[in-house]
Order: structure tokens, then sequence, then C-alpha cells
């Protein structure tokens, strides 16, 4: 759940509690969650038009941090409609403040497992682009199977990608980088692509701090060039098996 706001009991953008807060900086006043969605229910896909108003193209961050990149992005692309999924309510109200101060109306926070949103919520050919940036790694063998990326994501990331959509990744975990590139570039329906210049050029929190300390960025793209949702895997795309969140 969200969690600190009211919500709107038919679903949708949070209605907040308090009115307004004085924005900490820049000026003017910030409505605490009003870039935040909650569905009327966690058990059926999303319909992008509901959640922004218009119909148009949709790009996905799962593990949005603090928004760093998601709010700069959706700002140099008025056009395109940006949804960051995060399960932490700290990072994900960063989210909300970033995108008020810039007054993007062209981005959402979800607060919610980014694995679950990915199987089960986002609509089936519904999303032309997902951003996976610096997921956690879980270092240790026995704890890699949480991991993201995994042999699971190619068929996930199929069924909801539209024809050419593209998945982006990024991560200074070696192994983790290994395993990205197994997992995706032996996928049927999958081409590695160059990342765009401009795209590889908005960095997130934690790669600017990586970055400060000399700790390099490895980065991937691929585009999803196979038929029919989900064609990759054959993974089951029925209802979701209980309770998200």
């Amino acid at each position: 759940m969200l969690g600190g706001e009211e919500l709107s009991g038919n679903g949708g953008v949070t209605e907040p509690s308090v009115a307004t807060v004085s924005a900490s900086r820049g000026g003017g006043t910030l409505q605490p969650g009003k870039w935040l969605y909650r569905p009327a229910s966690w058990f059926e896909r999303l319909n992008p038009e509901v959640i922004f108003g218009r119909l148009g193209r949709l790009e996905v961050e799962l593990g949005s941090g603090d928004g760093s990149f998601l709010v700069e992005w959706a700002r140099r692309n008025p056009g395109t409609d940006f949804a960051g999924v995060e399960r932490l309510l700290g990072r994900i109200r960063k989210l909300d403040r970033k995108a008020q101060r810039l007054g993007l109306a062209n981005v959402r926070g979800l607060r919610i497992e980014a694995s679950y949103c990915l199987e089960y919520l986002w609509p089936l050919g519904g999303v032309a682009a997902l951003h996976v940036y610096f997921p956690d790694p879980w270092p240790k063998r026995r704890h890699r199977k949480n991991r993201l990326v995994n042999e699971r994501f190619p068929g996930l990331a199929s069924g909801v990608l539209a024809p050419g959509g593209d998945v982006h990744l990024r991560t200074d975990d070696d192994d983790y980088f290994a395993q990205m590139r197994n997992v995706l570039g032996s996928a049927p329906g999958f081409t590695e692509v160059e990342t765009p210049v401009g795209l590889a050029e908005v960095v997130t929190d934690f790669e600017r701090e990586f970055n400060k300390r000399g700790v390099a960025t490895h980065r991937v793209s691929y585009r999803w060039v196979g038929g029919n949702p989900g064609e990759s895997d054959q993974t089951s795309m029925t209802g979701p098996p209980g309770p998200c969140c």
C-alpha cells in the first residue's frame, strides 16, 4: 500500500490529506502524493489512459529509487509518459516531489514490488521501454534467485513490451551484468542494440555516487523483435497468486 496518503476510493491519483506543503526549494507548493497512483485493484492489469489521462508512448522504470533518472528523462521527453515502480515509501515520495517541482504531468509513481508489477500489472504489449538500473545484485550465490533480471525476466518483459520495445539495463556488479547479458542475449525474440547516447547521459542517484568513486557503469540494451506478447517464454500470464503488498 502507499501509506500515509488518503487514496480515492475507486483508484487513481492520490488525494492528499493535507492540501499543500511548502516546497523545500524553488518556492511554490507541493501536494503530498499528487503523482502517486494506486489502482482500484492490484489484481487487474493497469490502464495507462486512466493513469495519465491520455494514451501515448509509455516507458517504465522498475526500481526507480529517488526518481533522479526518471524525472530528468521525463523532462527531456514531454510527449512520453513515464511510470516509476518502487517498493520503498521514502523513495517513491522523493519521485513525487521531484516531478512536482519540475511541473511534470507525464510522471506517475507506483509503490509495489517491481517483479510483481512486471508480471501482473502492466498491459500486455503496452510498454515501449523498460528501464532497470542498478537493481539489487544479491551477491551471495544462494540469494541470486531473488535477482529481478533472471531466467524468467525475458518472458515477462516480452509480455508487456510493444513490438520494437526496448529493455535498458545498468549495473555496477560484474557477475550480475554477465547474467543480464546471458539471459537476454540467449532469449528468443530479443536482439542487442546500442544504448542511445542521450539516454546514457542521464544518470541515476546510485550511478552518480558510484562514478564519483571511480566505479564503472555496465550498460546494455535489448530490443523485442519477436511476435506475440510473452513469445520468448512460456511463462503463464494468468492472474496473480495472491496479495501483492
